[in-house]
C-alpha cells in the first residue's frame, strides 16, 4: 500500500445549502467570533492584572478562556473565509491541521474541567491542605497536563489517519473531522488501529467524567450539613457543573451525531449540531463565571463604572 493520499484537496459541503443567506450568515459568525474573543480575553486579563486572582480556581479559569480561544480560531477564520467563497475547499494537510485544533481544544477542555472539579474538591472536602496540594507547582503541572496531553492524543489519530489511502474528498460537514476522514478509506481494513485508539481515546476522557462525578459526591457530601460550605459550594461549583453540563451535552449530541445521525436532517440543522460545541461553551463559560464569581463580577463592574465616569 502506498504511504500517501490521492486526496489532495477536501471539499466541505456544509454550506452549499446556505448560500443564498451568506450575507446574514457572515455577519452573524463575525458578531459571534467577535463575542467569544472578546468576553474571553476580558476574564484572562482581568485575571492576569489582579494580583488578588493568581490562586489555583482563577488560574484555571483563565485557562480554560485561552483553550476556548485557541479552538475556536482553529474554525471561525476558516468558515469566515467559505462564507465569502463559491468554492469551500481545504489542503489536506489544512484538514488535518483543522481537526488536530478543533479536537485538542475540546479534549482539553474536558481535563480541565475534571482538574477544576478536584480543585473544588480539595478546597471544600480538605481546606486545611488546600495551599499545600495545590501549589504553583502542582497547578503549573496539571494545566500542562490539560493541554499537552489531549493534544498528544488527538496528534496520535491524526498521525494514524495521514497513513491511509483516501478514496474520497467531500466531507459533508462545516469543518474537518477526522472520524470522517477515516471513514473515506479505501481499504476498511486499514482502519482497524484508528478505531482502537478511538475506542481508547473514549475509556480516559469517560475516565475523567468519572473523576469528575467521584470529586462532586465528596463535596456535596461535604456541604450537607455545612452552612458555609454550601454557599461556597453554590459560589464556585455551581459555575463549574453548568459549563461541564454546556459541555458535556454539546459534545455528546456532536459525537452521537457523527457516528449515528440521520441523513434525512435539514442541512441547517446539522451545521448547528456539528458546530454546538464551538458556539455554545466558548461564548456561555466566561459569562458564566464572570456573573457567578463575586472577585470577578466586581472587577468588571468596577473597571466598567471607572470608564463610565472617565467619559462623562
Amino acid at each position: 500500500m502506498h504511504n500517501f493520499s490521492h486526496v489532495k484537496l477536501f471539499l466541505l459541503s456544509g454550506l452549499n445549502e446556505t448560500m443564498n443567506y451568506r450575507v446574514a450568515l457572515f455577519s452573524l459568525t463575525l458578531l459571534c467570533y467577535c463575542s467569544i474573543v472578546l468576553v474571553n480575553v476580558a476574564l484572562i486579563v482581568t485575571i492576569i492584572l489582579d494580583k488578588y486572582m493568581h490562586e489555583p480556581m482563577y488560574i484555571l479559569l483563565c485557562t480554560f478562556c485561552m483553550n476556548g480561544i485557541y479552538g475556536t480560531t482553529g474554525f471561525y477564520p476558516k468558515i469566515l473565509r467559505d462564507l465569502l467563497s463559491p468554492v469551500h475547499v481545504i489542503s489536506y494537510s489544512g484538514c488535518l491541521v483543522q481537526a488536530l485544533v478543533i479536537y485538542s481544544f475540546a479534549c482539553s477542555d474536558l481535563s480541565i474541567l475534571s482538574v477544576m472539579a478536584y480543585d473544588r474538591y480539595v478546597a471544600i472536602c480538605r481546606p486545611l491542605e488546600y495551599h499545600s496540594i495545590m501549589s504553583k507547582q502542582r497547578v503549573l503541572m496539571l494545566v500542562c497536563f490539560s493541554w499537552l496531553t489531549p493534544f498528544c492524543i488527538i496528534a496520535m489519530h491524526i498521525i494514524l489517519t495521514s497513513r491511509l489511502k483516501l478514496c474520497s474528498p467531500y466531507i459533508s460537514r462545516l469543518f474537518c473531522v477526522n472520524w470522517i476522514i477515516v471513514q473515506s478509506a479505501c481499504f476498511p481494513d486499514d482502519t482497524i488501529v484508528n478505531n482502537i485508539v478511538a475506542y481508547i481515546t473514549i475509556i480516559i476522557y469517560v475516565l475523567h467524567g468519572f473523576l469528575i462525578f467521584w470529586s462532586y459526591v465528596y463535596v456535596i457530601k461535604t456541604c450537607v450539613n455545612s452552612l458555609e460550605n454550601r454557599a461556597k459550594f453554590m459560589q464556585t461549583c455551581v459555575p463549574h457543573l453548568t459549563s461541564l453540563l454546556i459541555f458535556l451535552m454539546a459534545l455528546l449530541v456532536d459525537n452521537m451525531h457523527i457516528r449515528y445521525g440521520a441523513t434525512d436532517l435539514p442541512q441547517t440543522l446539522n451545521n448547528f449540531i456539528a458546530i454546538e460545541f464551538l458556539v455554545i461553551p466558548p461564548i456561555m463559560n466566561p459569562l458564566i463565571y464572570g456573573f457567578k464569581l463575586t472577585k470577578i463580577r466586581n472587577k468588571i463592574l468596577g473597571c466598567i463604572t471607572y470608564k463610565t465616569k472617565q467619559l462623562r
